[in-house]
């Protein structure tokens, strides 16, 4: 999972080479192609935190299905009175995202209390995950925001050409 910040991959000069809005070099048309531009900047930067948050939800989901698997351990560990060993996927799971279990006795065997430390492991890194997913929720809400804005600014400027335009033809 990358938690690092999302790149602009566009640039403003690049996107308002390929915007035709005819023929004109009005400063109103060149206004609108300039928030036309940023506001796809801002649709890509979108895109790019949903494919993010896609990708810490189904982290999410990957944690939630191990402190399963792991409450079940506890409770057999607990039932039988005995030492039940971490599953390889489980120990891989931890090993990926930089998890800490419980290594006492040296072994990967866990009692009903070792099993309880290796589930606050799991619940303290989904709360982690659930707060990086919020936090990207709120860019994402940003950048729609701005979309939207630049979008309307776009129009407005469109828009006031073309009245423009019409006057003069009108006389």
């Amino acid at each position: 999972m990358s938690t690092g910040p999302v790149s602009n991959t566009s640039s403003t000069s690049a996107i308002m080479g390929s915007i035709d809005l005819g023929p004109s070099n009005s400063i109103q048309f060149m206004f609108a192609k300039l928030q036309l531009a940023q506001a796809q900047i801002c649709k890509d930067q979108a895109k790019e935190y949903i494919d993010k948050v896609t990708q810490t939800q189904e982290e999410q989901k990957k944690c939630a299905d191990m402190i399963a698997k792991a409450r079940d351990l506890q409770q057999q560990a607990k039932n039988d009175d005995t030492t039940i060993e971490m599953p390889q996927d489980m120990k891989e799971f931890f090993e990926e995202n930089g998890l800490k279990w419980d290594t006492k006795g040296g072994d990967d065997l866990h009692n009903e209390d070792e099993w309880e430390y290796n589930i606050k492991s799991l619940t303290n890194y989904q709360d982690t995950l659930g707060t990086t997913t919020q936090t990207d929720m709120v860019y994402l809400q940003d950048f729609m925001s701005q979309y939207n804005g630049f979008l309307q600014g776009a129009n407005s400027a469109i828009s006031e050409s073309n009245d423009t335009l019409t006057t003069i033809l009108r006389g």
